[in-house]
């Protein structure tokens, strides 16, 4: 076993590696050559804070910060308005911030473009833009509609016309969340990935809260819906579950933040080294290469 220290200590390269053994260390014959290429690790799940001030960009520097010692390669990243539902002007600053950010960072920051559906028009342009001009990989949407809402439809269609997932706020509670009233759930997914199945669909942070059995469950029939491991919630067995009804090719790693918790739930999780390397960056390299390939 590693101590924190030792953890905190290691390259960017062997930190991928590391995360990517099982909870048990497999034996001395079994374990990768000193030689073999280094893990890809993409957190499929980040965030900026909104403002361009220097308190954000010292934030800006502590995430890339974070990511070194981590040995996360590359953070697939949006910056969200403070308040919701997002105005014009809000998502606007939001994503030309987002841009600016990407340009600081141009190996380590892959941009969601995020918007609120119900400014058709202007949403749509501003997806367009982003992905076409500024070569962000994705949209990010939260939870001013739910997903089953003929309103986000629209947007749903631009993503498969570029090629892009759309990374999905969601959640599954056993009561009605007032903070929340147009969340939108694993199996809201499930119906808008039936709808259209050449969509992309990332459900996120299925550790975020809520009920995750009934999350893993509800896509499982779904298979262009993914499952986002972030989430502070480090439940035992959820990675696990996850993996075994929905598959390793649909997980991707993710922390949103909570770093120890994403990087420790994957390390917990009894998988083989294979596998974890599956989630930690190859399933995305996957979803990005749909676009790159077009």
């Amino acid at each position: 076993m590693h101590s924190r220290r030792e953890f905190l200590q290691v390259s960017a390269a062997s930190a991928g590696l590391w995360l990517s053994r099982t909870q048990h260390p497999a034996p001395a014959a079994e374990e990768p050559p000193a030689t073999a290429p280094p893990v890809r690790v993409i957190d499929c799940h980040a965030h900026l804070y909104y403002g361009n001030g220097s308190a954000d960009l010292e934030k800006e520097r502590l995430l890339i910060e974070a990511a070194d010692k981590l040995g996360i390669q590359q953070l697939c990243t949006s910056l969200l308005t403070p308040k919701r539902p997002a105005t014009v002007e809000g998502f606007q600053n939001c994503n030309r911030w987002m841009a600016e950010a990407c340009q600081r960072h141009p190996d380590r920051l892959l941009g969601y473009c995020y918007v609120n559906p119900e400014y058709g028009p202007e949403a749509l342009t501003e997806i367009r833009r982003y992905v076409e001009d500024h070569g962000f990989i994705g949209v990010k949407l939260y939870n001013e509609h739910r997903c089953t809402e003929p309103i986000v439809f629209p947007v749903v269609e631009l993503a498969i016309e570029l090629k892009v997932p759309i990374l999905h706020h969601a959640g599954h509670s056993h009561y009605f969340n007032t903070e929340q009233p147009n969340i939108s759930d694993g199996g809201h997914l499930a119906e808008l990935a039936r709808r259209y199945p050449e969509s992309l669909l990332i459900c996120a942070h299925v550790g975020g809260g809520g009920d995750w059995e009934w999350t893993i469950k509800s896509v499982r029939h779904a298979p262009n819906v993914f499952l986002d491991t972030s989430g502070s919630v480090t439940d035992d067995g959820m990675i696990d579950m996850a993996a075994r009804v929905v598959g390793v090719n649909r997980l991707l790693f993710g922390c949103d933040m909570s770093f120890t918790a994403g990087v420790g739930k994957l390390r917990a999780a009894r998988l083989t080294a294979a596998e974890k390397e599956q989630i930690l960056g190859q399933n995305m390299l996957r979803i990005l290469a749909r676009r790159s390939n077009s």
